[in-house]
């Protein structure tokens, strides 16, 4: 057990590192998605190039690394701590991903199969959370970045501990490092970031 405390950072860190909108896109197209669009290998960029059906492929396969690494590491017993680094690794890895020249992803999706293996609820909860922040914002990274460092507070309030807990104090850092790069960039493609006097012209 002791052994697998120490190396499930580790493997969570390798499952990120799976980038699969990278190989989908290259397999589907003979393209590298992070040539296009926002340059991000993440669903959204794969959604413009590719539509939504192979979107909706590259979504399950990243919510389901987080969810792989974080269930197994609560299987074996590992403590809320341990759990929350492991969710941080799997984040970490998606965002620079070891078998795609540490570029990446920007984690939602591997963030919200973490919390899915811990609390169904709290990945609900954490998903409006962000999506409320994106609609202040009406900016997709400003309203990530905050809803990232306030998670945990939020979590608390709600009487949330444990591994529920320690995976959004875990996680957000490594959100708002990843997001923050992005934190002037003007957004056209999606209509929550769009600044209410855009909408006419979209």
């Amino acid at each position: 057990m002791t052994l697998w405390a120490g190396l499930m950072p580790l493997v969570g860190y390798a499952l990120g590192s799976l980038p699969w909108a990278v190989w989908v896109t290259r397999a589907v197209r003979g393209e590298d998605i992070r040539a296009f669009g926002s340059g991000h290998a993440g669903t959204t960029n794969v959604f413009r190039r590719l539509g939504l059906g192979w979107a909706l492929v590259v979504l399950v396969l990243d919510v389901g690394k987080g969810f792989a690494a974080v269930a197994w590491a609560q299987r074996l017993g590992l403590s809320p701590a341990m759990v929350g680094l492991t969710a941080a690794a799997v984040v970490a890895g998606h965002n620079w991903p070891l078998w795609a020249g540490f570029r990446g992803g920007m984690g939602n999706a591997p963030t919200l199969g973490a919390l899915l293996a811990v609390s169904p609820l709290a990945a609900l909860v954490a998903t409006g959370w962000l999506v409320l922040w994106v609609l202040v914002w009406h900016h997709a990274a400003r309203g990530t970045v905050t809803a990232a460092v306030t998670g945990w507070a939020l979590f608390w309030a709600l009487g949330w501990r444990g591994a529920p807990l320690a995976v959004a104090l875990a996680v957000g850092p490594v959100l708002a490092v990843r997001f923050w790069r992005d934190w002037h960039r003007r957004y056209r493609e999606l209509w929550l970031d769009r600044p209410p006097n855009d909408e006419k012209r979209g």
